[in-house]
């Protein structure tokens, strides 16, 4: 690649030479017009065949950087062909070029979709919906160009032929269409870093000595001094061969670090495009009230504006179907942020109220103990003294009921104790004996009742059981939750343990037997081979619960059953427990 370069370098810069000694050594003449034409459209070619490499995926890591280099390369390319038809007439016929010449419009256009390749705005980076409809823009802007030559330059060249107003209005429109490219490429170079910034500083010093020295030969034309291949070709051949090194220069420059979008300039062209939409009114009211028209060029310009302006408005008509349908999805979108946002809102509320529940517990079970305790001292007095046997039956029942009552004071305490996680080996049939008792209360009160099916010889597993009792809690509270009250139901809890795991079924009488479960499929939830997500916040509280132990949570496979599978490592292989909740969390992430 550096080899090439170099000697695509050093062939630019022989053709440089070779224009400047042409120009000082050779006298005006065929000779010297034929030299001067070939040795710029060598130059142009090279340009070209330079561009042309850059439009390839593997210089460009997006689209917009894919779609400026083959604007920049179109814009080249229609350089050559104009340089192709000046050379057609003065090397191979030998003649001057006629004047009005065809290829005029060839060299205007070439400017036209280096313009676009600016608007394009290469250096940022854009969501795809803000990229169709920067497109949609792009394609009025260059629809704007194609009427502007239209509109000023061809009336005077086929409907009415007049070449010295034909020469005036291709003047003007040319030296407009440099003007908005040079101050375009100045407001890229100013904005743009890095390597996009030096690329738009090497195409604005190029272009600027392209329009100058283009503007000096003009200037000599005029006074009758300039000649194919005189000192004014110089600069011109030297803004080509400028302009062919870019983009080996573009080759050490990083182009592929591009910034977010920058609105303003967005903001920018879509005004632009707009404003070229309403001039179109403009210039057909202009031709129908300038007088000194005549009437073929005011009825050519009239039709020409119409004409355009029904094209630009069908593209404008898409462009606002386009932000119709991107606004109405802005809007769906925004209605369910709200909506999760209030369903949120009520769920960290009601998390707070229960909170703040849990230390009036706690308050309150610490004042119930000290009660408890003197009646279990003097229920305990009562049995070891001499009453009778019917009275003494009644004060061990008493101490039977205070006892339970202590107990299910203990675990409320347990519960509503506020303490990071410590983990430690627990037994696990003790955690779901106190929840069961927990939830005991609640449950008779509605008809239902919880049976614990807990297997013997259990590993015990390293957890915190404050923490696992309150995901035991939210299972089962789920489980009685969709039971009918009043039918005498039974939430059971069954433990089961399995190659050092542990595992906790949670499910309603209705639902299994206990001695069947064992054919029934689970699938994990937060896997992504089982598709299943937490449906409300609590749950999902729990899944990263049991994921911080190195467990997870299981579903059934056939839906319409509400059950739970707690799965817990055994504490004997917790070593292994970090690099199994890693496992957890990777899941958790691909699903969400």
């Amino acid at each position: 690649m550096g080899q090439r370069n170099h000697i695509w370098g050093v062939s630019v810069l022989a053709l440089v030479f070779a224009q400047i000694a042409a120009s000082v050594v050779m006298q005006r003449g065929t000779p010297l017009t034929i030299a001067s034409d070939l040795i710029q459209g060598t130059l142009l070619l090279v340009a070209t065949a330079a561009f042309l490499p850059k439009t390839s995926n593997r210089f460009c890591p997006t689209l917009h950087i894919r779609l400026f280099w083959i604007l920049m390369s179109s814009g080249m390319a229609l350089w050559l062909i104009y340089q192709g038809m000046w050379n057609y007439f003065e090397v191979l016929k030998g003649v001057d070029v006629p004047d009005p010449f065809l290829g005029d419009v060839v060299l205007f256009l070439h400017l036209v979709p280096m313009i676009a390749a600016l608007a394009v705005l290469p250096h940022l980076r854009e969501e795809e919906r803000n990229e169709r409809i920067r497109m949609l823009d792009f394609t009025l802007l260059l629809t704007w160009w194609v009427f502007v030559y239209v509109y000023t330059v061809i009336p005077w060249q086929t409907v009415e032929v007049n070449e010295a107003f034909y020469s005036a209005n291709f003047n003007l429109a040319y030296l407009t269409e440099k003007i908005v490219f040079l101050i375009s490429l100045s407001i890229l170079a100013y904005t743009a870093h890095g390597g996009w910034r030096q690329l738009y500083a090497q195409l604005l010093g190029a272009s600027a000595l392209y329009a100058s020295s283009s503007y000096v030969a003009n200037w000599a034309l005029s006074h009758k001094i300039y000649y194919s291949g005189s000192i004014y070709d110089i600069p011109l051949t030297v803004s080509m061969a400028w302009m062919a090194a870019i983009p080996l220069l573009a080759e050490r420059l990083n182009l592929s670090d591009s910034k977010p979008s920058q609105p303003i300039l967005g903001l920018w062209i879509t005004r632009l495009s707009m404003l070229a939409l309403f001039s179109l009114l403009l210039a057909a009211m202009y031709a129908e009230l300038n007088s000194h028209l005549p009437p073929a060029v005011k009825s050519f310009r009239i039709a020409v504006s119409l004409l355009t302006m029904v094209g630009m408005g069908i593209v404008v008509f898409w462009r606002q179907r386009l932000l119709r349908s991107e606004l109405s999805r802005i809007l769906e979108n925004s209605r369910r942020s709200f909506d999760d946002l209030k369903a949120l809102q009520g769920q960290l509320i009601q998390s707070e109220k229960l909170a703040s529940l849990g230390q009036l517990v706690g308050g309150a079970a610490h004042e119930i103990n000290n009660p408890l305790t003197a009646m279990l001292g003097y229920s305990d007095l009562l049995s070891a003294s001499n009453l009778p046997p019917e009275e003494q039956l009644q004060a061990a029942q008493i101490g039977e009921q205070v006892r339970r009552t202590t107990t299910l004071v203990a675990s409320l305490l347990t519960f509503a104790r506020q303490s990071p996680a410590q983990l430690a080996q627990v037994d696990i049939n003790s955690v779901l004996q106190t929840a069961a008792r927990l939830l005991a209360p609640k449950l008779e009160a509605n008809g239902t009742k919880i049976e614990l099916a807990l297997a013997s010889s259990l590993p015990q597993v390293l957890a915190d059981s404050n923490q696992v009792l309150h995901v035991c809690l939210h299972l089962a509270g789920q489980i009685s939750a969709q039971m009918d009250a009043g039918k005498n139901s039974t939430v059971w809890i069954r433990t089961q343990g399995q190659n050092d795991v542990v595992f906790i079924d949670f499910y309603p009488a209705d639902w299994l037997s206990s001695d069947s479960s064992e054919s029934i499929s689970f699938t994990s939830l937060l896997a992504p081979e089982g598709g299943n997500k937490p449906t409300t916040l609590s749950l999902s509280a729990c899944c990263r619960i049991l994921e911080e132990h190195g467990g997870r949570i299981w579903l059934p496979s056939l839906q319409a059953f509400a059950a739970f599978r707690v799965e817990l490592r055994a504490a004997a292989n917790s070593r292994n427990r970090s690099s199994y909740t890693a496992l957890n969390r990777s899941a958790a992430r691909s699903t969400s």
